[in-house]
């Protein structure tokens, strides 16, 4: 993907400084955040949130990552001028989000009025270490990226790349964008209602698996159209799409599930399986249409060519 660093995009908030993160959960009687815990957040920070690693936080445990699910402690996060500290490679990687960022919100304020009818209004992302608080509660960095409708934001701890490769995931440069651009669908679906919609329709226990995997294949779908708008500007570089596509793989229900416990139940399935996330995001690529991301008519398998 071709693109210049150039500083922090308005439309972050950056956390990382932030001492203690906002106060997390220490529910497992000792100095970790244990499994209760991790359950809690789980249950009151993300039912009302869109997060990117569903499977994990759906009922697998706290497995990927530290094994207790206890976020990394880093040192002392400021510097003595009060700047953040921060490695190279990070810094890099603020940047990095920070022109996916503004990039994929100045491809959707031109879409939506075109092809929905609706005014596209900014998002804001926020960079945290270990924990936060969001409108849909607490998080902590083992929750992974999510989107929270309730005060429209995007929260992401960048340690988040690490963990995605222990997934198998591609942590190059577009494979980055694929989870930003992701979470920003989300945002659309507020934006358009559809969000709202589903959260209705998850409160029948019945409808609650189907209806979040086909939001989260809709923002799959969404985030290739994003990749749509790169190609048509020049901006998509050989492999790029590859990366996108590995990322989606890694994060599949069914991989995800077959690591974990060995097995997979799709009943359990809360963001489609591997080969649907791909599809998805295929389709979005492919067609460049908001309207050609109907997961909730054409069901999670329908992606088509």
């Amino acid at each position: 993907m071709q693109w210049t660093p150039g500083g922090t995009s308005s439309d972050i908030e950056d956390r990382r400084g932030d001492s203690g993160g906002g106060g997390g959960f220490n529910l497992g009687g000792g100095g970790g955040f244990g499994i209760v815990g991790f359950i809690v957040v789980v249950v009151i920070g993300l039912i009302s949130g869109r997060g990117f690693l569903g499977s994990i936080l759906g009922g697998l445990g706290a497995g990927v990552g530290s094994g207790s699910g206890a976020p990394v402690q880093r040192e002392s996060a400021r510097n003595a001028d009060g700047s953040i500290q921060e490695s190279a490679s990070e810094h890099r990687d603020v940047q990095l989000v920070s022109f996916v960022l503004d990039d994929a919100q100045k491809t959707w304020t031109a879409i939506l009025p075109q092809q929905a009818g609706r005014n596209y209004r900014h998002a804001k992302l926020v960079l945290f270490r270990d924990a936060t608080r969001s409108g849909c509660g607490n998080a902590q960095s083992s929750t992974g990226p999510f989107y929270c409708p309730a005060d429209e934001r995007v929260y992401i701890d960048l340690g988040f790349w690490d963990e995605l490769r222990k997934l198998g995931g591609n942590t190059g440069d577009f494979a980055q964008a694929y989870v930003i651009t992701h979470e920003i669908g989300h945002h659309v679906q507020n934006i358009l209602g559809i969000e709202q919609r589903a959260q209705s329709a998850m409160r029948d226990p019945s409808q609650r698996s189907k209806t979040s995997v086909e939001l989260e294949l809709q923002a799959d779908c969404y985030a290739g159209i994003w990749a749509h708008s790169t190609q048509r500007r020049n901006i998509l570089q050989s492999g790029d799409i590859d990366q996108a596509l590995q990322n989606a793989a890694a994060v599949g229900d069914d991989h995800i599930q077959k690591m974990q416990r060995g097995s997979v139940s799709p009943e359990s399935f809360t963001h489609g399986s591997s080969a649907e996330r791909q599809g998805w995001f295929k389709r979005g690529f492919t067609t460049g249409e908001v309207k050609q991301c109907d997961t909730f008519t054409a069901g999670a398998d329908g992606y088509g060519g």
